[in-house]
């Protein structure tokens, strides 16, 4: 059975910093492209950040220039470094990815960013 874990959330301070992880895990055999959603209290969940197998990156716009996305392909590991964090950014994070052919979801880690 394969499952992807979150870890890294918490709360932090406006222009501060947090690093999110997701941990994939179990008979993976193919594990395409991973990504980061968000959603915050009241809104539908958005894409925050998508990486490729092959190391391509693609930001939403809110979070250009502050966030990165990276990838372990060894450790079968996604990350998000998230740097600057405003109040806006508050919300429970999850991981995707698309793994022996199908979509996976982690349980979400929660960011929140005080003002």
């Amino acid at each position: 059975q394969v499952q992807l874990v979150e870890s890294g959330g918490g709360l932090v301070q406006a222009g501060g910093s947090l690093r999110l992880s997701c941990a994939a895990s179990g008979s993976i055999f193919v594990m395409n492209t991973m990504s980061w959603y968000r959603q915050a209290p009241g809104k539908q969940r958005e894409l925050v950040a998508t990486i490729t197998t092959g190391g391509t990156t693609n930001y939403a716009d809110p979070v250009k220039g502050r966030f990165s996305i990276t990838r372990d392909n060894a450790k079968n590991t996604m990350y998000l470094q998230m740097n600057s964090l405003k109040p806006e950014d508050t919300a429970v994070y999850y991981c995707d990815a698309r793994i022996n052919a199908r979509d996976r979801w982690g349980q979400g880690t929660q960011v929140t960013v005080s003002s």
